[in-house]
C-alpha cells in the first residue's frame, strides 16, 4: 500500500507588495530585487490573519474538494515556522476550526524543506494501514518575522499556505521515493535568534531586534545551490529515472538561480521547472504545495506523470521526493 495525493489546494492572501513598495522603505530597487532571487511580487496577510486562518482556508478547500467530511479526517499534520502561537499547535486550531473531531495533529519545524518532512511522515502513516485520510499543510505568515529595515531579507520572502489530502492506493501512483536530510551546523547561518527558550522575549531582544529572521545570504546560497541539486540528482538516480522521465520538478522558491542549478543537474528543460517564485516570493513550507495546487489547476499534471519535490532551508534542512501523480483534484 502507498500513500497518495487525492486532491491540493492553496491560500494566497490578497494584499500584494512589489518590489516598487520595498523601494520606499528600505534601501532597495526592483531591479536589484529581480535580478538576484526572481521576485517581483509578494503577499501578505491582512490584519489579524495568521498561519492558522490560511491552513484552514486549504484544509477546508481539500475537504470540499474530495466531498470529505471533517469527521472523515485522521490526522492533521501543519508545517510551520510561524505558528499563531508557541501552543496549542496550529494543527490544533486547523481542527477545531473544521470541526474534525476524530482527528489528532501536530505541527512540524522544518522550515522551507518543512512540507516535504511533513509529507513524507503523513504518507508513512497511511502506509501504515491505520489512517485513511491526511491533511498535510505547509503554512507560513512570513511578515510576521520580517525586520522591514533589513533589505537583506525582507525583499525575500510572502506569506501563503497550501496543503493535500493523502489516502491509501494500491495502484501504482503514490509517493514512491524520499530522501531528507538536516545538519544543524547551519544552523547559525540562518536563524530566528530569540523567542525560544535560550533568549525568551525580554526588553533586550525586542531592541536588540532579535525575533527577525536573520540570515547570511552568501553562506545559504552555496549550500543550497548545492544541497538541492545534488539531492535532486540522487533520487533520481537511485530509482533509475533520468531527468527526461519527469513530467514536473516542483521546487522549494528560494531563489530563481538555485532552482536553475539544480535543474540543470538533473538535466531539465526550463518546460519540467515549476516557477512562482515571481509572483510570491519565499512562503517557507508553503512553496511547494502551492506550487502543486498551482500545477494541478492549471493542468499540468496528469495521471501517471512522474513529479520530483525538492527543497533547502535553515537548519540546515534539505530533501527531495519522488512521487507518481494520482487522479488528483
Amino acid at each position: 500500500m502507498r500513500a497518495t495525493i487525492t486532491a491540493t489546494a492553496r491560500y494566497i492572501p490578497e494584499r500584494v507588495m512589489t518590489n516598487f513598495d520595498l523601494e520606499k522603505i528600505v534601501d532597495t530597487s526592483d531591479e536589484w530585487i529581480r535580478s538576484r532571487t526572481g521576485i517581483e511580487t509578494r503577499h501578505l496577510v491582512k490584519d489579524g490573519e495568521a498561519t492558522s486562518a490560511m491552513g484552514t482556508h486549504v484544509a477546508r478547500e481539500l475537504l470540499e474538494k474530495t466531498a470529505t467530511s471533517p469527521e472523515e479526517v485522521d490526522a492533521i499534520i501543519v508545517a510551520t515556522v510561524t505558528p499563531d502561537m508557541m501552543f496549542p499547535s496550529t494543527a490544533a486550531l486547523i481542527q477545531n476550526a473544521i470541526g474534525a473531531s476524530k482527528a489528532w495533529g501536530f505541527d512540524l519545524s522544518g522550515a522551507c524543506s518543512g512540507f516535504l518532512y511533513a509529507l513524507d511522515t503523513g504518507a508513512r502513516l497511511v502506509e501504515s494501514g491505520k489512517y485513511q485520510k491526511v491533511l498535510v499543510i505547509g503554512a507560513d505568515t512570513m511578515s510576521s518575522i520580517l525586520d522591514f529595515t533589513d533589505r537583506n531579507t525582507c525583499v525575500l520572502f510572502g506569506d501563503g499556505a497550501g496543503g493535500v489530502l493523502l489516502e491509501p492506493t494500491e495502484g501504482d501512483s503514490g509517493i514512491l521515493d524520499s530522501i531528507l536530510r538536516i545538519d544543524g551546523s547551519g544552523a547559525p547561518y540562518l536563524n530566528m535568534p530569540a523567542g525560544g527558550s535560550l533568549h525568551p522575549a525580554s526588553h533586550e531582544t525586542v531592541e536588540k531586534r532579535m525575533h527577525y529572521i536573520r540570515q547570511d545570504g552568501k553562506a545559504v546560497f552555496k549550500f543550497a545551490v548545492k544541497g538541492m541539486a545534488d539531492i535532486s540528482a540522487e533520487i533520481l538516480e537511485r530509482n533509475g529515472f533520468q531527468g527526461s522521465d519527469l513530467k514536473l520538478y516542483i521546487p522549494h522558491q528560494a531563489n530563481k538561480r538555485i532552482i536553475d542549478a539544480a535543474a540543470k543537474r538533473c538535466g531539465l528543460h526550463p518546460d519540467q521547472v515549476l516557477i512562482n517564485i515571481n509572483k510570491y516570493g519565499n512562503t517557507t513550507a508553503g512553496t511547494i504545495p502551492i506550487g502543486m495546487s498551482e500545477a494541478s489547476d492549471e493542468g499540468r499534471l496528469e495521471p501517471g506523470d512522474l513529479v520530483l519535490l525538492a527543497a533547502f532551508g535553515a537548519g540546515f534542512t534539505w530533501g527531495s521526493l519522488l512521487l507518481r501523480w494520482d487522479h488528483a483534484k
